[in-house]
């Protein structure tokens, strides 16, 4: 087992500055559909999940997944190697959580689109003009679930 590196108190306080919302990739994603001239409301309480973006004119919702956060199967996720059972149980519930509320959404005939972090950083990113057509092309189709996501994610 590796240990960790910094003390208790600078890793609380590391965790403490992750945000939930407004974070950088949700803040590109409404950046690029903004100025695609999709309009869209944000994180609205009274739909399961609190989803990031809301299209009430398609009856869609889009997620904004960090890679890490949601075990995404892309080289933007890796087990950390500390604290195993920890992150494990964690992250897994995070998983479980997507699954009930993608569900919920769902069966009040919602729409459901993921656009993951790999799609904005790293290698396999792609432009932002493919972000947004990508997004476009969803929500005019009749596809009850999405993803969009790096071009060397698993599934994406």
């Amino acid at each position: 087992m590796t240990t960790d590196v910094l003390t208790p108190e600078q890793r609380h306080l590391n965790m403490t500055r992750i945000r939930s919302q407004d974070t950088k990739p949700e803040l590109t994603v409404r950046r690029v559909l903004h100025a695609s001239g999709l309009r869209y409301r944000l994180q609205v309480r009274d739909l399961p999940g609190k989803p990031d973006l809301v299209f009430p004119r398609y009856r869609a919702v889009l997620f904004v997944h960090g890679c890490f956060w949601h075990m995404h199967g892309c080289p933007l996720f890796k087990w950390p190697k500390s604290r195993e059972e920890f992150w494990r149980t964690k992250l897994g519930r995070n998983a479980e959580r997507d699954a009930e509320v993608e569900t919920r959404l769902l069966e009040t005939n919602w729409r459901v689109l993921t656009v993951w972090e790999c799609a904005l950083k790293g290698k396999g990113r792609i432009s932002e003009t493919e972000l947004a057509s990508r997004v476009r092309v969803w929500l005019e189709g009749s596809e009850p679930t999405g993803t969009v996501a790096g071009t060397y994610a698993s599934g994406g």
